[in-house]
């Protein structure tokens, strides 16, 4: 333990507003004059009270219905998939530029005949797409969405 590390607070005492011109908050304690919320009690108003008149949270018009933000899958069709064989996971279709990148939920969904062999490993699949893959003679897993590297660079 040094000096210079010590925590120290300061001994300074609470202010007496309201306690004559000599203490600093004299007369009207720092409050202004006249009005609500220069009197006792006015910090008991409730949040968006308006001096009576109709509250701000009623006053602003609202928004219908309700928006996600949760971040949609991106989707690839069974048809495209022709192009691409063996293990095939959110990388290789990334690299075949089928979605925008790794880090992305995927979601494949049947269109078209798939006739090439692969093992899908994605985040979500339609069940006729799972049909239509093992029909083909792959497989599918169902993985967890990457999380994308963290920069370390500071």
């Amino acid at each position: 333990m040094k000096y210079n590390d010590l925590a120290v607070t300061k001994n300074t005492r609470p202010s007496r507003k309201g306690r004559g011109i000599s203490a600093g908050q004299g007369k009207t304690a720092g409050r202004g004059t006249k009005g609500q919320k220069a009197r006792t009690g006015h910090s008991k108003m409730p949040a968006g009270f308006m001096g009576g008149q109709r509250a701000i949270m009623q006053a602003i018009p609202k928004l219908k219905g309700f928006k996600s933000f949760r971040a949609k899958a991106e989707v690839v069709y069974t048809d495209r998939l022709n192009e691409l064989k063996g293990k095939v996971d959110n990388f290789t279709l990334a690299e075949a530029t089928l979605i925008s990148s790794p880090f992305v939920k995927v979601k494949i969904i049947t269109r078209g005949e798939l006739t090439s062999k692969i093992e899908l490993e994605t985040q979500f699949a339609s069940k006729s797409a799972i049909a239509a893959i093992k029909k083909a003679g792959g497989s599918f897993k169902k993985v967890a969405i990457l999380k994308k590297p963290e920069n370390k660079t500071k």
